[in-house]
């Protein structure tokens, strides 16, 4: 974490890029060994942020308005709604 702190502070688009994919390698190792499956675990994710964004529109729409158009106070209040709503 300190090498990517380290490139990103120093605004290497490249380093940074190869020390984020370390950070990455490194969680999948770590998933491996704890017998997660990571393709898994990131697909059920990908599915509950969809699942909580869409419930975000949803409210906006009720609202009459569109997300862009609200705060981030508000977004932050719908999303923590969304999340409490989610299995």
């Amino acid at each position: 974490l300190n090498e990517f702190t380290d490139a990103v502070n120093s605004g290497n688009q490249a380093e940074s890029q190869a020390e984020f994919g370390d950070i990455l390698f490194s969680i999948v190792n770590i998933a491996r060994k704890l017998d997660i499956d990571p393709e898994s675990a990131l697909a059920e994710t990908n599915q509950r942020f969809r699942e909580r964004f869409s419930a975000m529109e949803t409210e906006a729409k009720k609202q009459g308005k569109l997300l862009n158009e609200q705060s981030l106070e508000a977004l932050e209040t719908m999303w923590q709604t969304a999340k409490g709503k989610s299995t």
